[in-house]
């Protein structure tokens, strides 16, 4: 799963201008449209290296359709936690307790980049972006209970680029929205707070509809209890973000105790053969949050006319962005009459959202 930003597939020209123009807009799209009120080291980094030929270059090794910046970043964050020793490391509040101020980095994180760009190009080439953003719960939970409030029947759950499947615990954990109210799971370790914006409140059940099946498909998943593993997922948290670091390591406990079955392989051809599988009184509930952008047109419409597909025959879910737009989307087919609705719009982190459905009923 990753941050969304418009420019984040490159087209690799011929020449290296063509693509370090092209990258260049790329990182100051990502400084001004994620980093900016989120990161200000990222976000001085991010408008430094647009303007550098050097750093651009190295980035050519990044794989086919990946966010650049973000795995740049998380490249050098990786390298850092594993112990490389060098001054750059006093400007990450990951590393040191009392960093220095960004505006002085510049030099250091390009010098690493230097010192270090063997090791920073192969993990550019070997890596994907898989954040497991867990605050992107606080947007699921009220998704699942309207989609619980139509069909009335227990949640199979099939996530396509589940990397380590935190997601498809969203019911095991607690949500709180600037009230004293919390819902889902009370008795959580883990609680997920969030800002609701705007006059629309989403149906929020006091505690979770129930799941039935948890199904993560990914093209790569990630095994949290490998630790280099784990530690790469940790590096893609940005540095200044202790709290997103807390509620993945919280949420990473509960993968030993949940049943969640992940499986390696393109989840858009294998979505068929799962859903096949899924008993007749559970609904299919088919999820993905910001990982269409690193999916090419193409296979964004043949994921679209195969959830189609199902529901000629089953009552299907599809909640999602990044396919139109950034916005997040629910279609849904019961009895086979289609419905389609954009229902919010949300922050990346899952800091805030903004619910554009109108509650017909009570929260329960």
């Amino acid at each position: 799963m990753v941050i969304e930003y418009k420019e984040d597939i490159v087209f690799k020209g011929e020449g290296s201008l063509v693509y370090n123009e092209a990258l260049s807009k790329t990182f100051l799209t990502f400084a001004e449209k994620e980093c900016k009120g989120s990161s200000m080291l990222y976000e001085y980094l991010s408008i430094k290296i647009s303007k550098d030929d050097e750093l651009l270059t190295i980035c050519k090794n990044a794989g086919e359709g990946q966010p650049i910046p973000n795995l740049l970043f998380g490249a050098v964050h990786y390298l850092l936690l594993k112990g490389k020793e060098h001054p750059l490391k006093e400007f990450y509040p990951s590393v040191v307790s009392n960093p220095k101020a960004y505006r002085y980095s510049f030099e250091f994180f390009k010098d690493f980049c230097c010192k270090y760009r063997s090791e920073i190009e192969s993990i550019l080439k070997t890596r994907l972006v898989q954040t497991n953003e867990v605050r992107r719960c606080a947007y699921l939970y009220p998704a699942f209970c309207t989609i619980y409030e139509k069909a009335k029947k227990p949640l199979a759950l099939i996530e396509i680029g589940t990397s380590a499947g935190v997601q498809l615990l969203w019911d095991k954990y607690s949500y709180s929205y600037g009230q004293n109210d919390i819902y889902g799971n009370i008795d959580s370790n883990l609680n997920i707070t969030a800002e609701i914006k705007g006059k629309n409140t989403p149906i929020l059940h006091s505690t979770p509809p129930p799941v039935s099946t948890r199904v993560g498909l990914d093209l790569n998943t990630i095994d949290l209890n490998d630790e280099d593993e784990k530690l790469w997922l940790k590096s893609l948290i940005w540095t200044e973000h202790k709290e997103r670091l807390f509620m993945f390591e919280e949420a990473a406990k509960y993968i030993q105790e949940v049943a969640v079955s992940l499986f390696d392989g393109d989840g858009i051809s294998l979505l068929s053969k799962f859903v096949d599988n899924i008993p007749e009184d559970s609904v299919i509930c088919i999820f993905h949050t910001h990982v269409a952008n690193q999916v090419p047109l193409e296979m964004k419409k043949q994921l679209l006319q195969i959830v189609e597909a199902i529901g000629k025959n089953r009552d299907v879910f599809h909640i999602y962005n990044n396919i139109q737009d950034r916005y997040l989307h629910l279609d849904y087919y019961l009895d086979g009459i289609e419905s389609k609705s954009t229902i919010a719009e949300t922050d990346g982190h899952g800091r805030w959202f903004e619910w554009f459905l109108k509650r017909q009923m009570p929260i329960q």
